[in-house]
């Protein structure tokens, strides 16, 4: 499929089009300012669930439509919103369908750029921040980091199928692995992970709500989080689970470890270095 791109001077014309949009990780101020144009320009805004409110006050003249999908409940079907993106876009209104993270991670989106181009219906893609790696970040976590971890890898958690036959083929401890959807499996992603050599002192983080005023990051081994119940969640709090060894750093990458009280003990000798010459 060749993607066919929305250009600002094409949206003035009566054809009709769809962007699909990244929201990010929650916070409206890490939206892309392309996401913010189309939002602003919307007439009907089809959009998922976790979607901050902040981020659709950005389209105050379009329709609002919720659409979103949450594990064991009642939802929308897939089919459903690909007519009505195609129908409202062949009535000649612009479009957004407005995704949490990035529309092409674990998002459906490309579904629904198929769903489109078969169509023929005008489409774009506005990628967004990726809560995948967002997340993590934001808890001062980096997925990679030179000598710790040189790749990351990112998988759905929402069922056995989805995750094991990644996780089995994964040499232990070669790479951060970053869980998506996965809140429900912890136990069992825990358990299949030691039974195929990673270490059960393995560091992981839970990132809950990132980004948001919810937001919280619980640490344990993977032994810990291996036992049912451990963790005690809440699933209507949407997390992302990093596992490996750059967890720890967060002890000294969080932001409540950064700022006016940042311990110069912590930091590395060439960064106590830097700052010394700074006058820091």
């Amino acid at each position: 499929m060749t993607t066919r791109r929305v250009s600002d001077a094409r949206r003035g014309s009566s054809a009709g089009s769809v962007s699909l949009v990244g929201a990010g990780p929650g916070d409206a101020e890490l939206l892309t300012r392309r996401a913010a144009r189309r939002l602003a320009d919307a007439d009907l805004v089809l959009y998922d669930a976790l979607v901050d409110p902040d981020v659709l006050a950005l389209a105050p003249a379009a329709r609002r439509v919720y659409v979103g999908k949450r594990a064991g409940r009642p939802s929308v079907s897939q089919e459903f919103i690909n007519r009505l993106m195609i129908r409202a876009a062949r009535r000649g209104q612009s479009v957004v369908r407005l995704k949490g993270g990035d529309p092409f991670v674990f998002g459906r989106g490309g579904e629904e750029g198929l769903a489109l181009a078969a169509a023929g219906v005008p489409f774009e893609i506005v990628p967004g921040v990726s809560s995948a790696i967002a997340a993590a970040g934001l808890a001062g976590i980096p997925v990679t980091h030179r000598g710790i971890a040189s790749g990351f890898l990112v998988v759905s958690g929402h069922s056995e199928d989805a995750y094991a036959p990644v996780l089995s083929t994964l040499a232990p401890g070669s790479a951060t692995v970053i869980v998506m959807m996965g809140l429900r499996q912890i136990p069992r992603i825990a358990a299949l992970m030691i039974d195929r050599g990673w270490s059960a002192d393995t560091p992981a983080a839970i990132v809950l709500g990132s980004s948001t005023n919810a937001s919280e990051t619980r640490t344990a081994t993977l032994t810990q989080l291996r036992r049912p119940g451990e963790t005690h969640l809440s699933t209507r709090v949407p997390g992302v689970i990093v596992i490996g060894d750059v967890v720890r750093l967060a002890a000294r990458l969080s932001p409540q470890r950064n700022g006016d009280g940042q311990d110069r003990a912590a930091l590395e000798p060439a960064a106590v270095r830097w700052l010394a010459g700074m006058g820091g």
